[in-house]
């Protein structure tokens, strides 16, 4: 039995979208798929999910970004449709749902669908899912795309819809279809009102390496004071819009404005207000009230409409996570927001009549902005998405047709957090903890600690650092203890978002003895959280102290904290600064340890063993106890002798064969060997740094084990070592093929210069030898088999280089008769010949050659 139907035309009534209405029913006609694509304001939230449950007997799932988006678009089409919320119409996001079994169409955040479908993984009872503001290209939402593709293939009645502002539709629309064919697009465009851009470009930087500056924000206030008294002298029913970078900014931004004027009612709009407070500002003002002035984060980018508004203040600014590959830490940066974010947040004075937007930058620091948001799942830390596709059975979205692919490097790395908690076996399938800790809607490390902390500091004071530390809540000096005393004391909206998010962690806790509320455990429960992060003080100075963390990491911190030798570490930052000490990183959220509760938390990061070093031209060791990179303790012992051959080889891979004394003969063997290995391959022996490095045991073991046993560098023989590489039955050619000497027309056996192991693939081997020497020779000789030509250098009487030849007899045809001019008289007791082919070759003087 339909239930029902919705009355589109009185909920469409005054919204632009409901001339779309008739293309969508269409493209719904056509396929189970369809991408739409609308600007913000024009009603596809609230006309596309009563059109398809118009279509449907079971329930429709909408999804939002944002708890107060879900919210908002639930109370409105509830509102425009006469039902009370929660009945035909309802919601559900972390922490509260009005919703009963009966209800239609649901609003949920992303996240909560993820998690429902980890127990439904067919979606029984629901006919349809509409992902909206897909252009956000949160993680959440491209994991659901994925997901829900997949599920599509098992169930074609199942409706699929995304809906965007401004969206790649076409690629969009090539992961929603089928193999076969992409999905209908359904593009409502609709006539901007005008729009006319103002700049205010700030006269002190907008960022330093704290953050966003307080002059930057004394700016905007005061720009903003100023351009809405203007607007409201033109238009008094006109709001003003101010985006922000973040909550504190918005706080900031709003006390500003109220201390400079009592003409406006300020109101803050973010994530962290009461729902109350949201609604209200969403609803919009009477004619009665004062002149609004909404200070907001991105949240009114374009989930949300907020009505009444002809002027945009834009900071140009945005925050997000960034993750720090290098440091292996994800946190949350300010930086410039893409042009394609501000035109949103502009857009946003133009929805119901001609608006304006002031900028507080310039032209040329806006053109510079990315054009485009990066996609969260490019920076993102991934060990929370990782967990839920190896519980939905597709370690690392393999086999899921996704937006773009999860990124190696960040998706190993959640590989490595997960197979640590146990969560995934090696093949990267979810195990059953893995399965039970991602039925705690926060980060599966956070999940740990909840399940594991409880029974050792009781199961409240664990819900209470885990709610506070996945709240995204600030925390003053750092000091996660200080933080929920005030947090247990407090009545502000934080303090009761938190005590909810500790009600609902606590129920899902493992049973655990009672224990005490003092906050001694707060550390132990970030610690295994988080182990890698465990820090321990290594400096101190009059600004703070900085910390070195077991992963490797150093990191600053100022207050309290610094004055802690060992720390739990639940957040840290790449910054720069004083906060940072120093350290290019920055301590933001952590807590007391003792070296008792780390050994509790961190046992599989602590080792105990001798550590060897070839160092000064003797093998020296200690015993070291380290926790990761930390190092606890440290005795000096005697390496055994395997402990000392290590040492040596470890010695050898890290800095080279530099220090060797190589003898002349080990050098010109070892040069030999080169250029064998060179021209002929195997089975001649590498005798590159790398090639003999990688080859040790073959040619230095006994010279390695007179080092452990304390031989001086100095004395090794690495002639006769070098010997031992030489390939049998071929080493026999070694001197035929490239021989230490060549004999020369006057009887002298010079030596052969070859070229460097390491250096010039193409250079030749060199004859350094008197001009006079060589008279009459005619063909230059050449070594391995006749491969290699002999690069001459001749030389003066006093061993000057006078030319540089491989072709000799085109050098007695030619330059030499330039040469004889130059040198005859400059040496003028040594034979220079016009005919040099006919000249006795020589190394003596004329004189003494007659005789």
């Amino acid at each position: 039995m339909m239930p029902a139907a919705f009355d589109l035309d009185a909920i469409g009534a005054g919204l632009s979208f409901a001339g779309a209405l008739d293309d969508l029913s269409a493209a719904l006609d056509a396929g189970g798929s369809v991408v739409v694509t609308a600007p913000p304001g024009t009603g596809k939230t609230t006309l596309v999910p009563p059109l398809v449950a118009s279509r449907c007997t079971g329930r429709v799932i909408v999804t939002q970004p944002r708890r107060v988006a879900a919210r908002a678009a639930a109370r409105r089409l509830a509102h425009l449709d006469g039902s009370p919320l929660g009945s035909r119409v309802g919601f559900t996001v972390r922490g509260e749902r009005s919703a009963v079994p009966t209800t239609q169409i649901e609003f949920v955040t992303a996240g909560v669908l993820l998690r429902r479908m980890l127990d439904d993984p067919g979606l029984d009872g629901v006919d349809a899912v509409i992902l909206d503001e897909v252009h956000e290209r949160a993680l959440e939402t491209d994991l659901l795309i994925g997901l829900l593709s997949e599920v599509r293939e098992l169930r074609e009645d199942l409706v699929l819809v995304a809906m965007s502002a401004t969206l790649d539709a076409e690629r969009i629309a090539s992961v929603l279809g089928s193999e076969s064919a992409a999905a209908p697009i359904v593009d409502h465009d609709v006539p901007a009102f005008p729009l006319t851009e103002r700049w205010a470009p700030s006269p002190v930087p907008r960022l330093d390496e704290r953050g966003v500056t307080s002059g930057f924000l004394d700016h905007v206030a005061r720009v903003t004071t100023s351009a809405a008294l203007t607007q409201i002298a033109e238009d008094p029913e006109a709001d003003v819009l101010v985006f922000a970078p973040g909550a504190r900014e918005v706080s900031e931004i709003a006390r500003r404005i109220r201390e400079s004027s009592e003409t406006f009612d300020v109101r803050e709009l973010h994530g962290r207000i009461p729902p109350a407070e949201q609604d209200a500002v969403i609803r919009g003002r009477t004619s009665k009230d004062r002149p609004r002035i909404i200070v907001t984060t991105s949240l009114a980018e374009s989930s949300l409409t907020v009505p009444g508004v002809r002027l945009v203040v834009d900071t140009c600014l945005s925050r997000h996570p960034l993750r720090d590959a290098s440091r292996g830490m994800t946190g949350l940066v300010t930086t410039a927001a893409s042009r394609s974010s501000s035109v949103q947040r502009a857009g946003r004075a133009t929805r119901q009549a001609p608006g304006a937007v002031l900028r507080c930058v310039d032209e040329r620091t806006y053109a510079a902005a990315p054009a485009r948001p990066v996609p969260e799942i490019a920076v993102i830390d991934l060990a929370d998405a990782a967990l839920l596709l190896a519980c939905w059975g597709s370690p690392g979205g393999t086999g899921l047709r996704m937006i773009d692919p999860l990124p190696a490097e960040n998706l190993a790395d959640a590989l490595t957090v997960l197979r640590g908690l146990g969560a995934i076996d090696d093949e990267g399938r979810a195990t059953a903890e893995g399965r039970a800790l991602a039925r705690v809607p926060t980060d599966p490390r956070l999940a740990r600690a909840l399940r594991d902390g409880s029974p050792a500091v009781g199961r409240r004071l664990a819900a209470e650092v885990v709610a506070l530390l996945g709240g995204d809540l600030r925390i003053a000096d750092a000091d996660v203890a200080q933080a929920l005393i005030s947090l247990r004391g407090g009545r502000t909206p934080d303090a009761r978002r938190w005590r909810d998010d500790v009600d609902r962690l606590e129920r899902l806790a493992p049973p655990a003895p009672h224990a005490s509320a003092d906050l001694d455990g707060v550390g132990l429960v970030i610690a295994l959280a988080f182990p890698e992060r465990i820090a321990r003080r290594v400096e101190r100075t009059a600004a703070g102290a900085t910390f070195l963390l077991a992963s490797g990491t150093r990191a600053g911190v100022t207050g309290p904290l610094a004055a802690v030798e060992w720390l739990a570490v639940a957040d840290v930052a790449r910054a720069s600064g004083r906060a940072a000490a120093g350290s290019g990183a920055v301590i933001r959220a952590a807590a007391a340890l003792t070296e008792a509760q780390m050994e509790q938390a961190a046992d599989h990061l602590l080792t105990d063993r001798v550590e060897a070093e070839f160092s000064g031209g003797r093998v020296q060791a200690r015993r070291e106890r380290r926790l990761g990179a930390i190092l606890r303790t440290s005795v000096p012992v005697r390496a055994s002798a395997q402990e000392g051959r290590d040492a040596v080889r470890r010695t050898l891979r890290r800095d080279g064969l530099g220090m060797f004394a190589w003898s002349d003969g080990a050098e010109a063997l070892r040069r030999r060997l080169a250029l064998l290995r060179r021209e002929l391959g195997d089975p001649w022996p590498d005798a590159s740094d790398a090639g003999l490095v990688d080859t040790l045991d073959a040619w230095l073991a006994p010279e390695l084990d007179a080092l452990a046993s304390g031989t001086p560098v100095g004395r090794l023989d690495l002639l006769s070592a070098l010997r031992r590489l030489l390939p049998w039955p071929e080493a026999v050619r070694l001197d035929e093929l490239a021989p230490e000497r060549l004999e020369v027309p006057s009887g002298s056996r010079v030596r052969i210069t070859y070229p460097e192991p390491d250096g010039d693939t193409s250079a030749r081997p060199v004859v350094a030898v008197k001009l006079q020497e060589c008279f009459g020779w005619a063909e230059t000789p050449r070594l391995v088999d006749g491969r290699v030509p002999v690069l001459f250098h001749l030389l003066s009487p006093a061993g000057r280089p006078l030319a540089v030849t491989d072709d000799l007899a085109s050098f007695w045809s030619g330059p030499y008769a330039q040469v004889r001019a130059e040198m005859r008289g400059r040496y003028p007791r040594h034979p220079w010949p016009e005919d040099p082919w006919a000249a006795t070759p020589t190394k003596h003087t004329k004189n003494r050659a007659a005789r």
